[in-house]
């Protein structure tokens, strides 16, 4: 397998479980976010640091980590390191 079919084929196998983790962690800071009374000001600024944290790192680690693994692997086959073979 070339190394775009191996981090297309990673890429969709990990899609819903890396999904299903963020919007876990999202939905459960969503009460800070939305807080009011008394000291919410503190929670919405831990809230809102934490849902866009969340949002921000899932968006990236979806489209950057693939795309790492693509022109890191495809430099050290170019340099000439290939992966040990770890089946032995």
């Amino acid at each position: 397998m070339s190394i775009r079919e191996a981090a297309i084929s990673a890429s969709q196998l990990r899609f819903r479980a890396i999904l299903m983790t963020a919007f876990s962690s999202i939905l459960g800071f969503l009460p800070l976010l939305i807080s009011s009374g008394a000291g919410a000001a503190s929670r919405q600024a831990v809230g809102n640091a934490v849902v866009g944290g969340m949002i921000a790192a899932t968006a990236s680690s979806l489209l950057f980590v693939p795309t790492f693994f693509v022109v890191f692997r495809g430099l050290g086959e170019w340099a000439g390191r290939k992966p040990k073979d770890k089946s032995a």
